[in-house]
């Protein structure tokens, strides 16, 4: 069986693991009631609003 011959040190095993630990960037679409920003599957913070109902009372 292999056996590495050398031990992997601290900054190439973490240049290895940060190429996997990417951030994506948040997807944000537009709400149907107000036209304002707002993450998907949540209230829209401007209105109350979620799927066409008031969800949240907003002053």
């Amino acid at each position: 069986m292999a056996v590495p011959k050398r031990r992997t040190s601290k900054a190439k095993r973490n240049k290895r693991r940060a190429s996997a630990y990417g951030f994506t960037k948040a997807t944000i679409s537009e709400c149907p009631q107000c036209y304002e920003p707002k993450l998907p599957h949540r209230v829209c913070r401007a209105c109350g609003y979620y799927k066409g109902r008031e969800v949240i009372d907003v002053e």
